[in-house]
């Protein structure tokens, strides 16, 4: 009987434990473990299928598991760092352990690896993203005529000006995204901003964050970008809004402005063919002092 009752309890710590596994998302990264003899896979596809049925089991037995992004680079730096040999399956685990609080992870909730792969690299861009905008920020110092952090006063200005621009958007939900290029590489935050039945604005924390650091950026660099919003809401048609960074401010878009931005491939530079039943507008009027160089101000 006391036998069954241990047994019992281990299965309900075992229940307890939240587990993290570090995927190899890509054929590149596969390829790069198996360099370690302990490495036991030699297909990429078969890993995941693996992979899948560990989830799986997990989750039927009750257990919580999170998914991080295992990067072989970063791996390969970490035993080195901390003195350990990377080709024993204790140090994949001690790595993985250290992902769980510091790299972008995702719960699983029985959703199909196909699903949870892109959403994972997507999480790992985005913070990529995010880690690059704000060191930059962070470098950026102090005005030489002002004393001000710059870094600090251009967040600060980003969050004034987010918070105008939901605040003049028609009601409904709102999706925005902001580029910045030549910085030396181009930055992309997105950002939804819902309203619920009451009309009140809801914002993911790290949605928010990540896209004001990145629009904190574009003022403090006085790198060419934009911002481009598009609200949609029932029985309405949906409304695309853009506006340029100008200074330390946003100069709005006229609506054949948009819609060349709202219509050309990032990436390539191709022209999208234009969505139908969407109106290509000039947003509202902002009235915030958008050049903000009072004396003394000229960063």
């Amino acid at each position: 009987m006391a036998q069954t009752d241990q047994l019992t309890m281990r299965r309900v710590l075992r229940r307890e434990v939240a587990g993290t596994i570090g995927l190899l998302t890509d054929e590149h990264d596969f390829r790069s473990m198996r360099r370690y003899s302990t490495f036991v896979f030699d297909d990429h596809r078969t890993y995941l299928q693996q992979v899948e049925a560990l989830l799986k089991t997990r989750a039927s037995q009750g257990s919580h598991t999170t998914v991080a992004l295992f990067d072989p680079q970063e791996y390969a730096e970490f035993c080195v760092s901390a003195g350990l040999d990377p080709d024993i399956p204790t140090s994949r685990a001690r790595y993985t352990a250290e992902l769980a609080t510091t790299g972008p992870t995702l719960p699983y909730e029985g959703q199909p690896l196909d699903d949870l792969v892109p959403a994972l690299v997507d999480a790992a861009v985005r913070q990529a993203t995010w880690d690059y905008a704000s060191t930059l920020l962070a470098r950026l110092g102090t005005c030489a005529t002002c004393g001000e952090d710059i870094g600090r006063a251009a967040f600060a200005r980003a969050s004034a000006l987010l918070v105008r621009i939901l605040d003049t958007a028609p009601p409904g939900d709102r999706h925005l995204v902001c580029t910045v290029s030549g910085t030396p590489e181009m930055l992309a935050a997105a950002l939804h901003a819902d309203q619920n039945p009451t009309g009140a604005t809801q914002l993911d924390e790290t949605e928010a964050l990540e896209f004001t650091t990145v629009l904190a950026v574009g003022l403090a660099t006085h790198n060419p970008g934009g911002l481009v919003m598009r609200t949609s809401a029932p029985g309405t048609i949906d409304r695309v809004y853009g506006w340029r960074l100008r200074g330390q401010g946003l100069a709005p878009l006229t609506a054949g402005e948009v819609f060349d931005a709202y219509c050309t491939d990032v990436d390539s530079g191709d022209l999208i063919s234009p969505e139908s039943g969407v109106d290509y507008c000039v947003p509202p009027d902002l009235d915030m002092d958008m050049d903000d160089t009072t004396p003394g101000h000229h960063h």
